[in-house]
């Protein structure tokens, strides 16, 4: 059944009203036209229920915009959605076509802070965001009386005389939702074992994030990457306002899973439209980290929320750490991503429930 508008349809009632399902949601394509946008090919994906996305079929199938009943969810960057054309490799280069968003992809080979390991050179957080998608694919289907979006493409980060890796994307949702599902299958088509790592960098911005929203997790342990973290140990679940000068602070969660081996968590807002929240759903043994980048400055107002197989460091300091993760030829690894909205104070208290929300 599809729950719209305040009541429950049938697939034969909801077509009674309009035997064009584009009325009440779904995908379309899209190409944006101004500045360094120019040429980038995406899609625009509505639930019907006021959830509204922008995937970038030119930028890995990342989601950039990301809206709510008119409010913003995400970050966006100066940089916007920019064309994979104007990608700096070397160094932090990353950061000028970084576009933040609902998700930015970082990976395959290496992510996280530049470093030189293994006799090569890698920018910050790896090359998989500014790769066009290839054999894009986008359909509706009814499943009973479930009406389902769905988009798929592959992408593959591989050089001659190299490693090669595919990441292939399906990203689902269903009429009358209020959440995305992404799965996510890399696999290594070379012939010798390729160093791996992936992290979803999720970025929420203003309104959803404001000085009184607050972060919840089951974490059971929070460790802060530096010294500038540290400083802010006690304080990393609330928020402040805008800081000319802030310096970001990075910390590392260890979370308890349950039964089925998932991890939630959620930034949440209680006061905006009477409480509001976007949460993440993962499996931990895929993902067994979650990194929480708080960045609280003037014009760069952001909480990363990331689920990762590695730290971010760089590669050399993760193989270094021995943590480090490869696949063997041929092997290929899946991974299971859900971004959610919360709508409402019961929702709310349901999730923080669910996770037995301790601070």
């Amino acid at each position: 059944m599809t729950h719209l508008f305040g009541r429950i349809f049938t697939r034969r009632e909801l077509l009674s009203y309009s035997d064009n399902m584009a009325q009440f949601g779904g995908i379309r394509p899209l190409e944006l036209v101004a500045g360094r946008e120019r040429g980038v090919r995406g899609f625009a994906l509505a639930t019907g229920t006021g959830l509204e996305v922008t995937v970038l079929a030119d930028r890995a199938l990342d989601i950039t915009r990301a809206n709510f009943r008119g409010r913003s969810l995400a970050y966006l960057t100066a940089g916007g959605q920019a064309h994979p054309a104007y990608y700096e490799a070397p160094g932090l280069g990353w950061i000028n076509n970084f576009a933040g968003g609902l998700l930015t992809t970082c990976g395959l080979r290496a992510l996280g802070s530049p470093s030189i390991d293994d006799g090569e050179a890698f920018g910050q957080h790896g090359r998989i965001s500014n790769l066009p998608a290839e054999e894009i694919g986008y359909w509706h289907e009814w499943q009973g009386d479930e009406y389902w979006m769905h988009l798929k493409g592959a992408m593959t980060e591989g050089v001659m005389f190299g490693s090669a890796l595919r990441l292939t994307r399906h990203l689902s949702a269903r009429l009358g939702g209020n959440s995305l599902l992404i799965e996510d299958c890399v696999e290594n088509l070379g012939g010798l074992p390729t160093p791996h790592m992936l992290l979803y960098h999720c970025n929420l911005g203003f309104p959803v994030l404001n000085p009184d929203a607050e972060l919840l997790t089951n974490s059971t342990r929070v460790t802060p990457r530096d010294e500038d973290a540290a400083a802010g140990l006690t304080s990393w679940s609330t928020f402040t306002t805008p800081t000319p000068g802030y310096r970001e602070q990075v910390f590392y969660h260890e979370m308890e899973a349950d039964n089925a081996g998932d991890v939630r968590v959620a930034l949440i807002n209680r006061t905006l439209d009477g409480g509001l929240g976007v949460y993440l759903k993962y499996h931990q043994k895929t993902l067994p980290y979650l990194v929480q980048w708080k960045q609280m400055g003037f014009g760069t107002y952001v909480l990363g929320l990331e689920p990762a197989n590695c730290h971010v460091e760089g590669r050399a300091a993760e193989r270094a750490s021995g943590r480090l993760q490869h696949l063997q030829p041929g092997e290929t690894r899946t991974y299971r991503l859900e971004l959610g909205v919360l709508d409402g104070p019961q929702e709310i208290e349901a999730f923080a429930r669910d996770i037995k929300f301790t601070t």
